[in-house]
């Protein structure tokens, strides 16, 4: 299992779980400045320090404020009449924490769980409505910071689609990373359940 340090930002050990492993350099030695914060007000407020990691083959990247540690998979308590993408609760360090899987949740195809499958733990909301969370991805892949200029607006792909819970998409070299606002991929309602069920 992974620690944290005093700030609630994961350290520079390893993450548990085979050889999912991911060393957390802060990048300072690259000369990049320290976000205050990454939110999706704007092209102002994308640029910052991301994870990254993988789904399907493709690339999501979540703002590293928001993340508060990764963990090896464990054990995870099934809670009846739940959505699919809610794989259950796990116990960690005594707290009950709600667990989903990212590939369910974007109607993905789901795949069995190996050794580089990892429970990225997040906070979601803010103040009184701040909710901890693990969310399954298939791998996690290292921190990266990410200018503005490498950052476009999600692309209009239809009037029908929801894309409200994508920040923006990364031009990084040979491909497009894609960055989530991790508060706007479960809906307000979804939230409240999923609160209610840990």
């Amino acid at each position: 299992m992974s620690e944290t340090d005093r700030t609630g930002q994961p350290n520079e050990k390893n993450a548990a779980g085979g050889s999912a492993k991911l060393a957390f350099s802060m990048m300072n030695e690259a000369g990049a400045p320290e976000p205050s914060t990454i939110s999706s007000g704007g092209s102002a407020g994308r640029e910052g320090k991301y994870l990254t990691f993988s789904l399907a083959d493709e690339a999501y990247g979540i703002g590293i404020l928001k993340i508060k540690e990764i963990i090896g998979m464990m054990p995870i308590t099934s809670v009846p009449r739940t959505p699919a993408y809610v794989k259950g609760v796990i116990n960690l360090r005594g707290k009950v924490i709600p667990i989903i899987d990212l590939r369910l949740r974007f109607q993905m195809e789901e795949k069995a769980y190996n050794d580089r499958s990892c429970i990225v733990v997040v906070e979601t909301g803010a103040d009184v409505m701040a909710t901890i969370l693990g969310i399954v991805v298939d791998a996690v892949s290292e921190v990266l910071y990410i200018k503005n200029d490498l950052i476009e607006d999600t692309p209009a792909f239809s009037t029908t689609l929801d894309t409200s819970y994508i920040l923006g998409m990364a031009k990084m070299e040979a491909d497009v990373k894609i960055l989530l606002d991790i508060d706007a991929v479960l809906s307000s309602a979804e939230m409240t359940f999923l609160q209610t069920a840990a």
